[in-house]
């Protein structure tokens, strides 16, 4: 037995730690929430200083005004009259009485002070709009380019992929929360690059280990099984073995894909999908015609970015399971390939046994088929079809639903964006 891979060495000790003891004082450093509160506290005091300032020039320029008497004297002979422009009560006014005369005096002092008064409350409101204007402006700009870190951040975290996790924010500037959290999250990338780099590793030395006693396994049972002279029973024996070891090379193969796919797609090609589905009918069309299963459908041209091969096995799955699990008389699979709401649909549907639809979740995991079929011993496949259906499609951006079919059989539709 081969000695079990040394586990990967403990990652280095992240630049921050939480247990670290504290500055003497904590309040002199530059965290958002002080740069936060001294932007907007000074950003309000200088908007109240100009809106003071403003309000103190409205009201001393309407002061000055209301102060001017809103009337002129003017002498005659023997006669005083009085004439003023704003005022038509006292405008030349004759016969009137003291107490009238007065009277009309007070009134048209108070008429101009409230004129005064609301050109000064009309301006004033003018000029608090602007200001507010401005200063939501302001602060917008000034908030975005303080948070602008974040969305560095956010834009790292999105671009970052299973197997691509190279990238890294190296975030620059104050020491505050934002470059705290910018450091923690590169040095999570740098641990988790090591782990899927240790995976990768394991996966391949995984492949070479059990790919070749199999390979020799099959090449000796060949050789026994070329043997005319063998005895019946022996053969017997022989076909046996040799059907079970190439069941263990393709539950071999589909745990290896299946670890592969759950990576992100970095290098990607266009691929079309009907070829694909073309090339997956083909392969299935000699099964298909020994068990009387009728392939149908048309496929469209639904061109998308990922990996051929992984594309192909998504369709080769779905194709061969349909036809597998089909009826056995009078049976059928539609492929049809097409590009609905942006995005490329491949829709494999099928003739078969009526499933549950609360079986349609566990027919995705791992070696789980329906209840009542023979979970190991069966000679449809090794249970990982559409689990590797699944993944492959999640590597690529996309999904797999599945609905079962009026009258039995099931519909598998897979949606990749273009």
């Amino acid at each position: 037995m081969a000695a079990a891979p040394a586990p990967p060495g403990a990652p280095p000790k992240p630049t921050w730690d939480p247990r670290r003891v504290e500055p003497p004082f904590p309040w002199l450093r530059p965290t958002i929430r002080i740069r936060l509160t001294l932007l907007y506290g000074g950003m309000f005091l200088i908007a109240g200083i100009l809106l003071l300032s403003i309000i103190y020039l409205l009201a001393a320029q309407a002061i000055s005004t209301g102060n001017q008497p809103p009337f002129k004297i003017v002498t005659a002979t023997n006669d005083v009259r009085v004439s003023s422009s704003d005022c038509p009560a006292v405008n030349n006014a004759t016969g009137l009485t003291l107490t009238q005369f007065n009277s009309a005096i007070s009134d048209c002092i108070d008429h101009q002070r409230q004129i005064a008064l609301d050109n000064l409350l009309s301006r004033s409101l003018l000029a608090l709009l602007g200001l507010a204007i401005i200063a939501f402006a302001f602060g917008y700009a000034m908030a975005g380019r303080v948070l602008s870190p974040l969305g560095r951040i956010t834009r790292t975290a999105r671009a970052v992929a299973g197997s691509d996790l190279a990238r890294r924010i190296e975030l620059d500037g104050p020491d505050d929360e934002l470059k705290e959290l910018a450091d923690t999250f590169d040095d999570m990338l740098e641990r988790l690059e090591r782990a899927f780099t240790a995976q990768q590793r394991f996966v391949g030395n995984a492949s070479h280990e059990l790919r070749t006693p199999l390979a020799i396994n099959r090449t000796l049972l060949e050789v026994h099984l070329s043997d005319p002279g063998a005895p019946m029973e022996l053969q017997q024996l022989g076909k046996t073995l040799l059907a079970t070891n190439e069941r263990s090379e393709q539950l071999v193969e589909g745990l290896l894909l299946l670890a592969r796919s759950d990576n992100q797609i970095i290098e990607r090609k266009p691929v079309d999908l009907a070829e694909v589905a073309e090339q997956a009918v083909d392969q299935v069309h000699g099964e298909a015609e020994a068990k009387g299963v009728v392939i149908r459908g048309e496929r469209q041209s639904a061109v998308v970015q990922g990996n051929g091969v992984l594309l192909e096995r998504i369709a080769l799955n779905l194709v061969q399971n349909a036809v597998r699990y089909n009826v056995q008389k009078d049976g059928w699979v539609e492929v049809t390939t097409e590009v609905l709401h942006g995005q490329a649909v491949l829709v494999v549907s099928n003739t078969g046994p009526v499933v549950p639809a609360y079986e349609i979740d566990n027919l995705f995991e791992p070696f789980k088929r329906l209840r009542g079929a023979d979970r190991t011993g069966s000679d449809k496949g090794v249970g990982l079809g559409l689990s590797i259906v699944r993944s492959v499609a999640r590597a690529h951006g996309g999904h797999i639903y599945a609905q079962p079919r009026e009258g039995g059989g099931l519909v598998m539709r897979v949606t990749l964006p273009i």
